[in-house]
């Protein structure tokens, strides 16, 4: 019965959303202006059912519907509306479809205190930790009560978001950290540096309240509500420590600071300078060795004879005609080559 009805109740959302929708969308050609007054999709359709053209708003009174500075600012925008006149066989059909809008969310809240009243009685302590809807999304999920409570911690941590897992592992990516839990109150009051340890936590407790609500004998909610605190104990503590963790910083940034300042007015003797007395001036008395520069002697380099000149001209004379020799060598072998190759 709950997994039936917390399925109903989302498609019920769905078609609500689609007509209210289409129905501000159509009687937004006539007055556009309330679209912007008005946010709320049932009292939207109330109006529209109640004062139907734009021109009968001046003289009709929607205490019952709307309150009053509301309607004071309804009534000055139709002064100033830009919409197109409109017949009355459209405003019928608009009429007939905020009926439909009126009639479904009235069903929504009829349907929403009947899951209420089935998920205290089937599990107490599941909806008094997670509430109502997440409870039932939780079962429906796994199938049944008796699935729900097979499953260990971490797989209720994660129920609900199986494509992102598997997504993960393939890709080999970080895992996600909250499945269909993540719309819990509990974790909506943590940081977002804190949601997945708080997540960690809310799924140990559901699945230990999971358990009793299926197999236990007791019909009351009070395990649940012990866990509940504990969890909140928990998320507090934690929200301490990330506190103390920051000021902890600043403040050990300002007592190295102030050690520093401290340090720089306290006399250190170590860092004295000291004349060291073991080498000692030669008195005035004792005679000065004056060293006395050593002088070299250049010799004048000797002219060579003419002999020597001759051999050293035959020489690079000798090396000059090999090189020579060498690249007309190198020429003639290259022109035979390629006269090989042309024929």
């Amino acid at each position: 019965m709950i997994v039936q009805a917390i399925m109903l109740l989302d498609d019920l959302d769905k078609e609500v959303n689609t007509y209210a929708m289409r129905m501000k969308e159509w009687y937004g050609w006539h007055f556009p202006e309330l679209t912007k007054i008005l946010v709320d999709n049932v009292a939207y359709a109330k109006t529209i059912k109640f004062m139907g053209m734009r021109q009968n708003a001046l003289e009709l009174d929607f205490k019952e519907i709307l309150p009053e500075d509301i309607e004071i600012e309804l009534k000055e925008a139709l002064k100033i509306s830009m919409g197109t006149e409109i017949s009355e066989e459209d405003m019928e059909n608009i009429k007939m479809l905020a009926d439909q809008v009126i009639t479904i969310s009235e069903y929504r809240t009829e349907l929403f205190e009947y899951l209420k009243n089935r998920m205290m009685a089937i599990a107490p302590n599941l909806t008094a930790l997670v509430g109502e809807l997440v409870g039932a999304r939780l079962i429906a999920n796994a199938g049944s009560l008796m699935n729900l409570a097979k499953h260990p911690a971490s797989t209720v941590q994660i129920l609900g978001a199986e494509k992102a897992l598997f997504r993960a592992l393939k890709t080999k990516h970080n895992t996600p950290k909250y499945g269909l839990i993540y719309h819990a109150t509990l974790i909506g009051q943590a940081a977002p540096k804190l949601k997945g340890k708080i997540s960690r936590v809310l799924a140990a407790k559901a699945a230990l309240s999971v358990r009793v609500d299926a197999l236990g004998e007791n019909t009351d909610a009070s395990i649940g509500t012990e866990h509940r605190a504990a969890v909140e104990d928990r998320l507090r503590q934690l929200e301490n420590q990330a506190r103390n963790a920051t000021s902890g910083s600043f403040r050990g940034k300002a007592n190295v600071g102030r050690q520093n300042m401290n340090a720089g007015k306290s006399y250190n003797s170590s860092n004295d300078f000291k004349f060291d007395n073991s080498k000692k001036r030669p008195a005035e008395s004792e005679p000065v060795e004056v060293k006395k520069p050593k002088i070299e002697v250049i010799e004048p380099k000797t002219e060579e004879s003419p002999k020597a000149e001759e051999k050293k001209k035959e020489k690079k004379d000798k090396k000059e005609k090999k090189e020579k020799k060498d690249k007309k060598d190198k020429k003639e072998k290259k022109e035979k080559k390629e006269k090989k190759d042309k024929s």
